[in-house]
Parts: C-alpha cells; sequence; structure tokens
C-alpha cells in the first residue's frame, strides 16, 4: 500500500523543482498557464516532466488533485 503523500509539495519535489513554500512562490512567480491551455502543454516543462504530468492525470491517479490544485493557482491572474 502507497503511504506518501500526494499533495502540491510534493508533487514538486516528485517534478525535480524545489517544493517548500519558498520554491513554490517563485514557481507561481515566473510561471503562467495562459487562456486555457492544459497543465501537460505548459512550455516550462521538460518532456519527462510533462509525461509523468500526462501519465498521472490519464491513470486518474493519486497525483490527480495535486495537479488540478497545481493548474490552478498557475492559471490565475496576477
Amino acid at each position: 500500500m502507497d503511504t506518501s503523500r500526494h499533495d502540491l509539495n510534493s508533487l514538486l519535489s516528485q517534478l525535480g523543482l524545489a517544493s517548500d513554500a519558498a520554491g513554490l512562490d517563485a514557481f507561481l512567480a515566473t510561471h503562467r498557464l495562459e487562456g486555457g491551455m492544459k497543465l501537460v502543454d505548459a512550455p516550462f516543462w521538460s518532456k519527462a516532466q510533462a509525461q509523468f504530468l500526462r501519465e498521472a492525470l490519464e491513470n486518474d491517479s493519486d497525483w490527480v488533485a495535486a495537479a488540478d490544485g497545481l493548474a490552478m493557482l498557475l492559471s490565475r491572474k496576477r
């Protein structure tokens, strides 16, 4: 049984990004989803990161809620 956390900070860590509050703030300050762009189609992901997100969403994995939350944060107007 998988007991690991699947929250936003863990998703960032899984993607190889800084996962603390400062890292999340920095990521959100420098990245954005424009006009209805899907999270997996964002140009700032590496090929491996985009593939991980695509598979997580297609397979309805435990990462879906965190990925949806990240997409929402990246879509907010600033």
